[in-house]
C-alpha cells in the first residue's frame, strides 16, 4: 500500500510505505523518518517482523493505535502495516469516505515510527484478505508476517473468502474487544481452529510460528468505537 493525499506527493510504488509520526516536518514530504527502518524492497532487506493490520477505517481512530501498539509490544513486532482496504465485501460502501480520506486520516491516528500506512490492494491487485496475504508472503519473502485482528473478526471469519486457507497461510493474533470475547471464542473460527491456538505467553514468539497458530490475547481494552464515531459525525 501506498499513503495517498497529504501523506505523500505522487504514487509510492509497491513496499515504499510512509512511516507516520509527529512532527511531519521532521522528514521530506513523501520521505522516511530518519532513524526508521524501511520497508525492505521485493526479496531483499533483514528478517522483519511484521504485523498485518488490515480494515476499512471508517474512521481510524486510537481504538486501532492502541490495538496496533499492543501488537508491538506483545507480539515483539519490528513493524505494523496497517492496510487500509479500498471496501470490505461484507460492508456496504453506502456513506464510505474515499480511500485517499481514510489512508491520510488512518496516517494521522498512527502517529509512530514502527507504523507504516497504506492501500496496498489496489498496486496488488486483491480484493480478500487470503489473495493480498499470499502476495505479500511473495513479495517480501524474508518478512515474519503475523494477521492482527480483533475478536470481533474472529467471530466472522467464516464469512471470509478462504478463511481457513488465511489460517494456514501466517499466524494471527486475535485482540479482545469490548462485548465480543465470549462470542468469539465460542464461534466457528475459534473452535475449528482450537488445536492450533497457543497460550498468552507464546504471543512473543508467534511471528516466528508455522501456520496455523494464533492467540487471543486478554490485553486491555479501548472503548472507541468506528460505528459510535459515524454516529456522531452524521448526527446521530
Amino acid at each position: 500500500m501506498s499513503p495517498r493525499s497529504s501523506l505523500r506527493s505522487s504514487p509510492t510504488p509497491v513496499g515504499a510505505f510512509v512511516p507516520v509520526s509527529p512532527p511531519p516536518a521532521a522528514r521530506p514530504r513523501g520521505g522516511p523518518l530518519p532513524g526508521t527502518p524501511p520497508v525492505p524492497p521485493r526479496g531483499a532487506g533483514p528478517r522483519l517482523r511484521v504485523g498485518l493490520y488490515g480494515g476499512s477505517f471508517t474512521p481510524a481512530h486510537e481504538g486501532h493505535r492502541h490495538v496496533a501498539g499492543l501488537a508491538l509490544g506483545r507480539l515483539r513486532l519490528d513493524q505494523v502495516w496497517w492496510l487500509v482496504s479500498p471496501g470490505n465485501p461484507l460492508k456496504p460502501t453506502a456513506g464510505m469516505a474515499p480511500l485517499d480520506r481514510r489512508v491520510a486520516e488512518a496516517g494521522r491516528v498512527a502517529r509512530h515510527p514502527r507504523f507504516r500506512v497504506g492501500d496496498l490492494e489496489g498496486p496488488l491487485g486483491t480484493r480478500y484478505t487470503v489473495d493480498t496475504v499470499r502476495r505479500l508472503k511473495r513479495r517480501f519473502p524474508r518478512c515474519r508476517f503475523v494477521w492482527l485482528i480483533g475478536a470481533d473478526n474472529l467471530r466472522q471469519m467464516p464469512r471470509w473468502r478462504d478463511w481457513v486457507g488465511l489460517a494456514r497461510t501466517l499466524p494471527i493474533a486475535v485482540f479482545d474487544r469490548p462485548t465480543y470475547a465470549f462470542k468469539a471464542l465460542a464461534g466457528k473460527a475459534a473452535k475449528r481452529l482450537a488445536r492450533f491456538r497457543r497460550p498468552d505467553r507464546a504471543a512473543a514468539g508467534l511471528a516466528g510460528r508455522r501456520a496455523p497458530a494464533w492467540v487471543f490475547l486478554h490485553t486491555p481494552r479501548h472503548p472507541a468505537s468506528a460505528s459510535a464515531i459515524r454516529a456522531r459525525r452524521h448526527g446521530r
